[in-house]
């Protein structure tokens, strides 16, 4: 990263003044060992300082698995992870609580593998991610039509933004069930949403579509976003902030163009005749 003053600074001498209310995930002294080889050593990382930031490198550099220890699918060996909400500096902490209560916490992820209900159709894996905990009890299956009467609206409104070949049918193809993820996500409304290979499997056109409603919602909801992408054209055309792991470790941190054009990211990843 570049100071005030030129000077270049690495992750761990980074200093970034956080916005009084947008959410933040915090990660701290963050480690996890597999077959006792480290896989994931983050010493200090703030999440969420911008609106939409990028998480970037090789194959094997922990990125998954850092977004899953955050979600607590994967447990820490060491280490806490935090949310703070809203600018009172109300914090949660994410480590200590079990998988189930992120999302009532505001925090989703989408899945890197495409992962599906493979009996429920479209519309109803969409009328499943808006259902309250009530909701999911054996005798709730009498209020269905009444969770659909209650998010008829803003579920119309995302069949209308993307073409499905047959909403009241299965999604069958890679790109479908990608987006469907990613819409259950939204319908959630999330303080962070962490998307994992988001754009995998969609077409250009519906890629640039859904990263374009990723920003809008971002802007205005105040929703802080976190894209972990080997497609680097998304992630240099949609974030404002980058963070490049390596290693397990994240070792640079800045805007795009510095990270695009880092010597230690170029020989690291990227290889010297990228664009």
């Amino acid at each position: 990263m570049v100071d005030d003053m030129g000077n270049t600074r690495s992750a761990e001498e980074s200093v970034v003044d956080l916005p009084s209310s947008r959410p933040t995930i915090r990660v701290q002294g963050a480690v996890k060992s597999f077959s006792g080889r480290v896989v994931v050593d983050v010493d200090d990382l703030t999440l969420g300082t911008h609106p939409i930031e990028g998480l970037i490198g090789p194959n094997g550099a922990g990125k998954t698995t850092l977004l899953r220890m955050i979600m607590h699918a994967i447990s820490l060996d060491e280490g806490t992870i935090v949310l703070t909400s809203n600018g009172n500096g109300d914090e949660t902490i994410l480590s200590n609580l079990p998988a189930s209560a992120l999302a009532h916490n505001g925090v989703v992820k989408t899945n890197q593998v495409i992962t599906d209900f493979e009996q429920l159709t479209i519309m109803d894996s969409m009328l499943l991610a808006v259902a309250q905990r009530s909701d999911e009890r054996s005798f709730a299956i009498y209020r269905e039509p009444g969770l659909y009467d209650d998010h008829v609206t803003e579920i119309q409104w995302y069949l209308d933004q993307f073409a499905f070949d047959d909403p009241f049918g299965f999604a069958n193809s890679a790109g479908e069930k990608k987006l469907l993820d990613i819409i259950r996500c939204l319908l959630l409304e999330p303080r962070v949403l962490l998307l994992d290979e988001p754009t995998a499997g969609l077409p250009g056109d519906i890629r640039d579509q859904i990263m374009e409603l990723i920003r809008q919602k971002a802007a205005e909801e105040n929703m802080s976003v976190v894209i972990v992408e080997h497609d680097l054209h998304v992630i240099w055309n949609t974030c404002e902030y980058v963070h490049f792991m390596a290693e397990g470790s994240v070792v640079l941190q800045g805007e795009p163009a510095y990270i695009r054009d880092h010597e230690t990211v170029v020989e690291r990843y990227l290889g010297s005749g990228h664009v």
